[in-house]
């Protein structure tokens, strides 16, 4: 395998592309090419060439979820999204722009099986262990998106600036689809380099996981007030970060046998987050 360290972003991208992968804090990709879900032939660093730090309104995609989570001039959706996201050891190493390209934690996924989101006919999950699985979006899939930040960034109605385009943050996004698999709309040779915040009137972030810290999102709630408005969006819950129009759009979840409960924990974080913006 080789390792490439390019000077500048337009470097990195002519880099990528050709079975090459980009490496930031390493987080996601490591385990994933070691447990041999991600085939790679080259790794280009990215960590020299992509913005991080917060300017204003602007977090660079290389900022790592540490430094967001103590700083007091985002909104506390993502602050405390950060906070609650991995161990202190992988949030000091994890980038924001990483974060939001994160690999479902489908246990069948992550295991090899020829399970429908790697091209094959079955989604396992429907008649196998389902707990951790989705309640929105899942015809094809039942996998469940595991990152807190994406849910915060979508309540925020953020934008993305990325090597080719500007675009809202929900456009990063897809349902996968026969003819596409993929849950992104970044292209192999696109690297993320910057999130464009707006400032909500008060926003929050509510979790539940198994564990009281360090786990992944059984549940994740973003709310984010703005005038009148609130957005509401959630993780864990769909192959993608889900966003609700209205609070009556959970009595449209479609949840597996064992998903159920989930619906009624989203009706408790939703309550509670609203009540707290």
């Amino acid at each position: 395998m080789e390792l490439l360290r390019p000077s500048s972003p337009e470097e990195a991208t002519g880099a990528l592309g050709n079975g090459s992968r980009a490496l930031a804090g390493g987080t996601e990709l490591v385990p994933l090419i070691r447990d041999g879900l991600v085939k790679a032939d080259t790794l280009v660093e990215i960590r020299d060439v992509v913005p991080r730090g917060v300017t204003g309104t602007r977090i660079g995609a290389g900022t790592t979820l540490a430094e967001l989570e103590l700083d007091g001039e985002i909104p506390q959706a993502l602050r405390e999204a950060c906070a609650q996201a991995a161990s202190p050891q992988l949030r000091s190493m994890g980038t924001i722009g990483g974060n939001l390209l994160q690999a479902t934690r489908c246990w069948y996924w992550r295991l090899g099986f020829d399970c429908w989101l790697h091209g094959g006919e079955t989604c396992f999950a429907r008649d196998g262990a389902q707990r951790e699985h989705a309640v929105f979006g899942n015809d094809k899939c039942a996998s469940a998106h595991p990152s807190d930040i994406a849910a915060a960034l979508l309540a925020l109605g953020a934008t993305l600036r990325t090597t080719r385009r500007e675009f809202a943050v929900a456009e990063l996004y897809r349902l996968p689809t026969d003819d596409d698999r993929n849950v992104t709309t970044l292209a192999p040779d696109e690297l993320i380099l910057e999130i464009e915040l707006t400032t909500p009137d008060a926003s929050t972030y509510l979790k539940a996981m198994d564990r009281r810290k360090w786990s992944f999102p059984i549940v994740g709630v973003a709310a984010a007030r703005f005038g009148g408005e609130t957005r509401i969006a959630l993780a864990g819950v769909a192959p993608i970060p889900w966003l609700l129009d209205s609070v009556a759009i959970l009595d449209e979840a479609t949840p597996l046998p064992g998903t159920g409960y989930k619906v009624e924990i989203a009706r408790a974080l939703v309550r509670r987050a609203i009540e707290a913006i």
